[in-house]
C-alpha cells in the first residue's frame, strides 16, 4: 500500500503495524523441522544407536588409507597428501564423536561398495551424504570422492591389490 507524500506519517506506521510481514517464497525445506535443538541432536546416546550404528572407524578408515596407499605410486603427491589431510580429519572427527549414526553407517556402507569396486553405488552414497549431511561431512568428504574417483581409474593389477588389501599374489594369481 503507498501512501502519497503528504500523508501524515502516523497514517503510514499504522498501516504498517496492521499489515502482516509478506510470506517467503521459495521451496520448502528439504527436510523436516526437528523440535530437537541441534547441540542435542548431535549427541548420541547408546539406548537410542542400535548395534549396525556403532561402525568401528577403523573399519571405514583402514579400507580408505588401504586405497590411498595403492593409489599414491600413480596418482600426484599433492593429491594423495589432500586426500590423507581430509581422511586425517574423518579420523578426527569420528573419534571425537562429531558424526551422526547416519553418516557413520553410510560411510561403512560407501566402503563396502568401494571395495567391491561398485563405483556407482559408493558415489551415489557419496552424493546422499553430501545432499544430506553437507554440514557434517563437507570438511572431508571431497576427499573420499576424490579416493573413489582415483581408485576407479587404477589399472586393474593395482586395483586388485588395494581391493583386496593384499600386496602380494595369493594362491592361483600371478603376480603383474
Amino acid at each position: 500500500c503507498l501512501f502519497p507524500a503528504g500523508a501524515p506519517a502516523d497514517l503510514a506506521s499504522a498501516a504498517a503495524a496492521s499489515t502482516p510481514p509478506p510470506r517467503a517464497l521459495g521451496p520448502p525445506p528439504l527436510r523436516p523441522v526437528s523440535s530437537v535443538p541441534r547441540a542435542e541432536s548431535g549427541r548420541l546416546s547408546t539406548a537410542a544407536c542400535p548395534e549396525e550404528c556403532r561402525v568401528p572407524a577403523d573399519t571405514v578408515l583402514a579400507p580408505l588409507r588401504e586405497a590411498l596407499n595403492t593409489c599414491r605410486p600413480t596418482v600426484q603427491k599433492q593429491v594423495c597428501d589432500d586426500i590423507g589431510r581430509r581422511l586425517t580429519l574423518l579420523g578426527d572427527a569420528w573419534a571425537q564423536g562429531k558424526l551422526s549414526a547416519p553418516v557413520r553407517k553410510r560411510m561403512s556402507l560407501l566402503v563396502q561398495e568401494l571395495q567391491q569396486q561398485h563405483w556407482d553405488a559408493a558415489d551415489e552414497i557419496h552424493r546422499s551424504l553430501m545432499v544430506d549431511h553437507v554440514n557434517e561431512v563437507s570438511q572431508w568428504l571431497v576427499g573420499v570422492k576424490r579416493l573413489i574417483a582415483e581408485t576407479r581409474s587404477l589399472p586393474a593389477a593395482e586395483l586388485a591389490r588395494a581391493v583386496d588389501g593384499s600386496t602380494e599374489a595369493g594362491p592361483g594369481q600371478e603376480n603383474p
